[in-house]
């Protein structure tokens, strides 16, 4: 199935969620229609206008936001004054409450890519009467086992790249907790270490996840670079800051009730340690779509087609 053409913001706004912090919000699409609420990924990559084409606009009233810290919220990751300890899951979590209400929303489908499914299904848990169905892509859900993967586990397939990664970090780290490695690097008070660790962070997402050139020209800009590689590296160094692990999966199973469709691409790194199956096993009602030859991009042929059937589908819901 086609995207939907190109539409802009019919409102928007800048939400004011305590602690220093204003969240950007917009809506696309019928103001009368189902309400979708769009999460991004990264953390802290921003929304982009791409997800609107993913939704009927007739039949949805649908909302984006970005995210504490990046896009056009305020105050951004990238300044070294950006106070991080007001950016944990927890406070995201209460954001979209806030929101939910500022909207006057009582129910609606979230859309959620990569971090943002994780934050999707820990939100449906916590809030399962906010929450109509769930469609997501690139699934994460937060665990240790897939940081160490991304950071270090994919060293063995792209072995240059994870030369030049490491060779930021100071050896006597080099053995540990890479993320937190370069958590601290990003933290520094020296403006260029910070900005050559924002470099080699992004340069590496870049060698692991193969994006679109929509995606990669975002990481040329240093305000969006330091602000992406801060943000990630300040959730994946303290375990997303959830205080269980295993809760997203474990949990799966009280999202009972809520419908949900999975899509991922078969050749997503992620699927090396078998999340999404296992995730879709325990949640019943769910429904896992595996689209050949894709990788983890919500805009992979083949993807986008599966997302915009999911949502076509759940509209008269």
């Amino acid at each position: 199935m086609a995207l939907y053409p190109e539409i802009e913001p019919y409102e928007h706004g800048m939400l004011d969620v305590g602690d220093g912090n204003r969240v950007y919000w917009e809506t696309c699409g019928n103001p009368r229609g189902k309400p979708a609420l769009v999460l991004h990924g990264g953390p802290g990559s921003g929304c982009t206008p791409y997800p609107r084409r993913l939704f009927d606009p007739e039949a949805y009233r649908i909302v984006l936001l970005d995210q504490r810290g990046c896009g056009r919220s305020t105050p951004h990751a990238s300044a070294y004054a950006t106070d991080m300890s007001a950016n944990t899951t927890g406070h995201l979590l209460v954001d979209l409450e806030l929101l939910r209400r500022h909207l006057g929303v009582e129910r609606w489908l979230v859309w959620g890519v990569s971090f943002g499914s994780m934050l999707g299904l820990r939100y449906a848990r916590t809030h399962p009467g906010a929450v109509s169905e769930l469609v997501l892509t690139g699934v994460a859900t937060g665990t240790t086992a897939e940081v160490e993967l991304l950071t270090r586990g994919l060293g063995k397939i792209f072995p240059d790249a994870f030369r030049s990664f490491l060779a930021q970090v100071p050896e006597e780290e080099r053995a540990g907790n890479l993320a937190a490695a370069y958590h601290r690097l990003l933290e520094s008070s020296d403006p260029g270490t910070r900005r050559r660790a924002a470099r080699a962070w992004t340069d590496w997402e870049t060698a692991i996840i193969p994006a679109p050139p929509r995606s990669v020209a975002r990481f040329e800009d240093e305000r969006f670079r330091t602000g992406f590689a801060r943000t990630v590296t300040h959730y994946w160094a303290n375990d997303h800051f959830l205080d269980d692990q295993g809760a997203v999966l474990r949990d799966a199973h009280l999202l009972r009730g809520i419908p949900g469709t999975l899509v991922q691409g078969s050749l997503d790194f992620g699927n090396l340690l078998g999340t999404v199956w296992r995730l879709h096993h325990a949640w019943p009602g769910s429904e896992l779509l595996i689209v050949d030859e894709a990788g983890h991009d919500a805009g992979a042929p083949g993807v986008q087609e599966a997302l915009v059937a999911a949502t076509d589908r759940y509209a008269g819901h």
